[in-house]
């Protein structure tokens, strides 16, 4: 995106100065992207959990039995009541049944002590309190019998019994480990602040919950781990919440199955340190949805500069309201589940790794669909990010497979290097490259009309005449379909390709590109079509050891064929962009060097189509635009009649061309 960055800054006459640039290394060699892809490999940072559950928990028959009403009975040992406050003072098993208006149950045991308390039908209002309070044991078990249904509720206002604390601040707090088990169910209003919290770990092992709460759902401050169960949590800050800050092996939240419906006014679930995924079907809506999130103002096609503006305005904002579905400051890693989320900001959101090993995801966001500062890496799963800013992005982005869907208004995947794209690049406002004015870096004319040669000694043109930046793309395998409005695929860095199918639809204007890259872009492998527009076009860079080509159009509308062949009929792609397009890049292992292909626009094809592209059928042939001879790594084809301007490169020492018409 830098590229056009450029040109806006230039046109506005801005100053570098204004944006308080971080110098950035330079990009050069492409033997680089080997070395660098390898570092960034998921053998150096957390690529699989490592953590689980741990044993399971089951309640055996009650020790005593506590029925609540106006006249509170206690049958058995272990605990006692003054004035509606029933107190446990020893380990056991308590069965407790009714309702209890303006009273607590207090949990006041020894260090060692393990306290079971079975829910068989409770209604427990506290308005002043929280009516659960574990003050103190080594873990307590609250069973949710079978076929009951229990009821929590506190009021708006609590009165602490030391001054110099706010704790209790949840409609069940405990001080030591809290575990829920159970078949029952368990409704939770908390009107004052959490509806569940445990200053150690918080386990959820089953049970029917449902949590209103004003502030967090469920905070487990050393971790919250959810191995089953069905939850629905309604919260005014976050749903699920782990915060320890001091213990980089705790702050985490483990989800290994059950179902989870999350709406939220701030994150869905937000973990200090990991958040791990191996199962479960997860549904979240955060600020409202998508919906809700403030306008882009780059949305509408252009060149994106104002995100960036705005994310130094509205920095202080933005930190401390935070609407993320799922949120980690240091690891995310998913081995399965399903995801439904409506973001009003990130769907999936790290501040160092992502990791997507499997996964079912239907995402739709109001800011980036993926998104981590460091590292993300995909290395299987079903991902549908349905609506974005910017589908997928991060510092470095490893597609090993996977079905990915992306669509985006502004960029579909980016390495940007850096949080949330907030970095500007330092040749900004430094004055127009002589490239963009249509000549090389020579000052050679680069303007071409009609069915000609085309050749680029400079290669890939890159704005201020070097690269800068740290992005880096590998695609290794996988099937990734994009739509987009601003970049297609975009690294502010280098892009390599070693297998897999690559598709980009889109942009339809000429201030973004469906490739765009400040490094390089070696493609080894795999089989790359880019549909968009063709005033930044790029192609892949000359060292790469597959053909590609570059093909300049006049404007095509939408779903408009396009077909490549061989001499002898040999289909080497059919395939209907889904926008209008005026540039096609395409790369396949199928391109032999020395032999020549056909263009075709329009016709028609009885094959079956996936993404766009056309297999298996008969082709009936439109109109024959160009050939080309491939005698470099990337050859060009441009349309009789069509002028090719402001041209940001492909690869160098491209191949011949031949008219139609000899």
């Amino acid at each position: 995106m830098n590229k056009k960055l450029i040109t806006i800054l230039v046109a506005l006459s801005l100053s570098v100065s204004m944006f308080g640039c971080t110098k950035q290394s330079s990009v050069s060699a492409i033997n680089t992207v080997t070395t660098q892809t390898e570092d960034t490999s998921d053998a150096k940072i957390l690529s699989n959990i490592n953590i689980s559950s741990g044993k399971t928990e089951s309640v055996g028959e009650a020790d005593t039995f506590i029925e609540l009403g106006e006249n509170i009975s206690i049958k058995g040992d272990g605990a006692t009541v003054d004035n509606k406050k029933i107190t446990i003072t020893s380990a056991g098993t308590y069965s407790i049944k009714g309702t209890l208006t303006e009273g607590q149950i207090i949990v006041n045991a020894g260090d060692d002590d393990k306290v079971y308390i079975i829910l068989d039908g409770v209604n427990i209002t506290c308005s002043n309190n929280a009516p659960i309070y574990v003050k103190n044991s080594k873990k307590t078990i609250v069973s949710l019998a079978d076929n009951t249904e229990n009821s929590i509720k506190d009021g708006e206002n609590y009165i602490f019994e030391d001054s110099s604390t706010d704790e209790p601040n949840a409609a069940i707090f405990s001080k030591s480990d809290l575990i829920f088990i159970g078949n029952g169910s368990l409704v939770i209003d908390a009107k004052y602040n959490n509806g569940i919290t445990s200053k150690d770990d918080l386990k959820i092992e089953s049970g029917n919950i449902i949590v209103n709460a004003k502030a967090d759902g469920l905070r487990g401050k050393d971790s919250v781990v959810i191995t089953n169960g069905n939850i629905i949590i309604n919260s005014g800050e976050d749903g699920i919440k782990s915060n320890n800050d001091e213990d980089s092996e705790k702050g985490y939240v483990l989800i290994e199955g059950g179902k989870i419906n999350i709406t939220s006014g701030k994150d869905g679930i937000q973990a200090e340190t990991n958040a791990f995924v191996k199962e479960g079907d997860i549904i979240i809506n955060t600020g409202g949805g998508s919906e809700n999130a403030s306008a882009k103002k780059g949305e509408s096609g252009g060149p994106g500069m104002e995100k960036q503006l705005e994310t130094s305005e509205n920095t202080a904002e933005e930190e401390s309201i935070s609407t993320k579905a799922i949120k980690a400051g240091i690891n995310i890693i998913t081995e399965g589940g399903t995801f439904n989320i409506d973001a009003c900001d990130d769907a999936i959101h790290s501040n160092n790794n992502l990791v997507i090993n499997a996964g079912t995801f239907n995402l739709s966001s109001g800011d980036d669909g993926l998104h981590s500062d460091s590292t993300l890496t995909i290395n299987n799963g079903s991902i549908d990010v349905k609506k974005s800013y910017e589908g997928i992005e991060s510092e470095t982005i490893t597609i090993n497979d996977g079905e990915i869907m992306v669509l985006s208004s502004d960029d579909g995947i980016n390495a940007s290097g850096g949080n949330d794209s907030s970095g500007i690049d330092e040749n900004m406002g430094k004055g127009a490259p002589p490239q963009m004015d249509g000549r090389n870096a020579s000052g050679n004319s680069q303007e071409m009309t009609g069915n000609q040669a085309q050749s680029d000694p400079q290669g890939a043109i890159t704005p201020g005449g070097s690269s800068s930046g740290n992005g880096i793309i590998n695609i290794n395998g996988g099937h990734i379909t994009i739509n987009s409005n601003g970049d297609g695929i975009d690294s502010n860095g280098l892009i390599s390709m070693k297998g897999g199918t690559a598709i980009v639809n889109g942009p339809t204007n000429d201030g973004n590109a469906s490739l765009d890259y400040d490094g390089s872009f070696n493609i080894t492998g795999g089989n790359l079509i880019a549909a968009g527009s063709s005033g930044m076009a790029q192609a892949p860079s000359k060292e790469s050891t597959q053909n590609s080509v570059k093909i300049t159009l006049a404007s095509q509308s939408a779903n408009t064929l396009i077909r490549i062949e061989s001499e002898s009929g040999e289909e080497i792609i059919t395939f209907a962009p889904s926008k209008q397009y005026s540039s096609v890049v395409v790369s396949s292992p199928k391109f032999k060097s020395g032999e020549t292909y056909k263009v075709y626009l329009n016709g028609s094809s009885t094959g079956t189509v996936n993404s766009g592209i056309y297999t298996d059928g008969v082709y009936t042939k439109g109109k024959e635009i160009g050939s080309f001879t491939i005698s470099g790594t990337v050859s060009e084809v441009t349309q009789d009649g069509v002028t090719v301007t402001n041209r940001m490169g492909g690869g160098r020492g491209q191949g011949g061309m031949k008219s139609p018409k000899q």
